[in-house]
């Protein structure tokens, strides 16, 4: 757990849970104590969560980038003006598809699993 101190990257995802007569939020912070860092299978912590996800994170450290399901599976890292760099991203997930993300700092996502598949429900 000390390799992941020095990390500082928390990313926190607000789970929105639809019932038949209210809506109910719910926060979750990604990969529990461990956060929004390198090793950590975000895969099967994600499994069964819908989501509207905002990241926070040391923005000298990493960074967010949304993309398909093959630059994910292959951690292609796309041009950085495409990247979300602010430390503090708020990424709508309002229409209920496949949604991916990954760091494209070094080599955080091909060596580290420094990624996170979403799976957005109606």
């Amino acid at each position: 757990m000390a390799f992941f101190n020095h990390i500082m990257v928390v990313m926190t995802i607000l789970v929105v849970i639809l019932l038949p007569t209210a809506t109910t939020a719910t926060e979750y912070v990604v990969g529990d104590d461990i956060g929004w860092t390198t090793q950590y299978d975000y895969q099967a912590w994600a499994k069964d969560k819908n989501f509207k996800v905002v990241f926070n994170y040391h923005k000298d450290m990493h960074n967010v980038f949304k993309v398909n399901g093959t630059v994910f599976a292959n951690c292609i890292i796309p041009p950085p003006s495409q990247a979300y760099t602010s430390g503090h991203d708020v990424i709508e997930l309002s229409t209920p598809v496949k949604t991916w993300f990954i760091c494209g700092v070094g080599v955080h996502c091909s060596a580290f699993n420094q990624k996170l598949a979403i799976d957005v429900k109606a």
